[in-house]
């Protein structure tokens, strides 16, 4: 796996509902594009040594980096596939729902909960969502959250963006009550 462009993106809210947000909620984004394993093979029927080859490699990859851009610890997260016209979104599937995919980041980050995530085929320059939850209680509340990203040149046709997301925080000024006030 070697791939094309790798692009981080910072997002800091510094003020919400007309009010300042202290400290600044921070999310960061690590994509990296990718050749697709399967392009061009037609239906494949077993996916798994493509995903062998490279959905550990991609997830290290890219579990470091999106730590890394965050600069905090991360308590919310997630995870994206956007698959190129030539792919099928199964392929996205393939890569990031694997162990050996998010392991890098649940490592990474302490986390003990499964990824939320989005896979969708697109063209370049597709925008896509990335869902983020708490790492270690998906039923906190203020951590649902997600990211609008959008790469100018990505996917190609035969590529897939593999895409990590991380939030210092829940979302600036959450005021929702706790899901345990439902039950």
């Amino acid at each position: 796996m070697s791939p094309r462009k790798i692009i981080t993106l910072v997002e800091e809210t510094v003020t919400e509902g007309g009010r300042p947000v202290e400290p600044a909620a921070r999310v960061a984004v690590v994509a990296a594009i990718i050749a697709n394993p399967w392009d061009g093979q037609g239906f494949v029927e077993d996916l798994a040594p493509g995903i062998e080859a490279t959905a550990s490699e991609v997830g290290a990859l890219l579990a470091a980096r999106v730590v890394e851009a965050l600069g905090a610890p991360v308590e919310a997260y997630g995870k994206a596939a956007v698959v190129g016209l030539d792919g099928e979104i199964e392929h996205g599937s393939a890569l990031i729902h694997t162990l050996k995919f998010g392991d890098h980041f649940r490592r990474a980050a302490s986390a003990t909960t499964l990824l939320p995530a989005v896979e969708k085929r697109g063209p370049a320059g597709v925008v896509f969502d990335i869902p983020l939850k708490h790492i270690t209680d998906a039923t906190i509340r203020s951590h649902h959250q997600s990211i609008e990203v959008r790469l100018a040149d990505a996917p190609h046709p035969g590529e897939i963006v593999i895409a990590l997301a991380a939030a210092a925080q829940g979302r600036p000024q959450q005021r929702l009550a706790p899901l345990s006030t439902e039950q």
